[in-house]
């Protein structure tokens, strides 16, 4: 067998993104050959994956971005075990690569986006390959997607928190997107309007607020009124557009874009968070 150079090594690394040790250690195993210490590189990335698939990747990286004009907008989350991994400049490229193909193709669901080419693998085994360098478990956990006139994605600093919120109008003023993108970072709505939220979740804050009331002594009579009140402060706190404006609680969501546009509204928005 030829003697492994340095060169071989470092060619083998830059295609592979494994550490120095592992690819020489590959091409020594493959006898010089190049594509059999691809592949040897590769098993070790789907052995270290099968060892730690029962892990709990709890940490990563939630990122959202617009493309199309602004007409569409994506959302991942790229989970890892640990936060150094997390922070680190390289996972980070690896999400932002996934979500950009995701954009660039149109994709509609997770399942697709896993399917994707990414560098001439699908987005599933580059993520297996990414395993094997980084030694933890990663997997693309999140995927959503806005089709709107408008989107305006918003990642909060630490890559933890990501939105995104589609509008009927395009062309306002850019500051207004980011007013609501930022609104449903801070405020965490649970839906748009009071007619979208779901049945499960009305059913059980009417259920809460009734025994909330019976605890606090109220005749049995009074506590469906008492539960409908309490029903009534929850589409105020928690639907987008009946929210207090956090800029300025002196008017919702919806009158704030109102007063901007008659027209003007969110269709459609997207909150994800990791460990937050």
């Amino acid at each position: 067998m030829s003697a492994i150079s340095a060169a071989d090594v470092a060619k083998l690394r830059r295609v592979t993104g494994a550490g120095m040790m592992d690819c020489k250690k590959a091409l020594e195993e493959s006898e010089g050959n190049f594509d059999k210490a691809i592949e040897i590189i590769r098993k070790k990335g789907q052995a270290i994956a099968n060892k730690r698939a029962d892990r709990d990747a709890s940490e990563g990286v939630v990122l959202s971005k617009a493309g199309a004009g602004g007409k569409i907008g994506i959302m991942i989350a790229l989970n890892c075990e640990t936060d150094f991994v997390a922070k680190n400049e390289n996972f980070i490229a690896f999400a932002w690569s996934i979500l950009d193909k995701a954009l660039t193709t149109g994709a509609k669901t997770l399942e697709e986006v896993l399917g994707l080419n990414l560098d001439g693998k699908t987005v599933s085994d580059r993520i297996i390959d990414q395993i094997g360098v980084i030694g933890e478990k990663i997997e693309l956990s999140f995927f959503s997607r806005i089709d709107a006139a408008w989107v305006q994605p918003y990642i909060h600093p630490g890559n933890k928190l990501a939105t995104m919120a589609g509008f009927n109008k395009a062309e306002i003023d850019i500051q207004v997107y980011k007013d609501i993108a930022m609104q449903i970072a801070a405020m965490s709505p649970v839906s748009l309007d009071r007619n979208d939220v779901p049945e499960k979740v009305l059913a059980t804050e009417m259920e809460i607020a009734r025994e909330l009331a019976r605890r606090e002594g109220k005749p049995e009579a009074m506590l469906e009124k008492i539960a409908e009140g309490k029903l009534n402060k929850f589409f105020k706190e928690s639907t987008l557009l009946n929210q207090e404006f956090i800029k300025d609680n002196k008017m919702n969501i919806k009158q704030y874009l109102q007063s901007i546009d008659k027209g003007l509204t969110v269709t459609a928005f997207t909150r994800y968070t990791l460990n937050l």
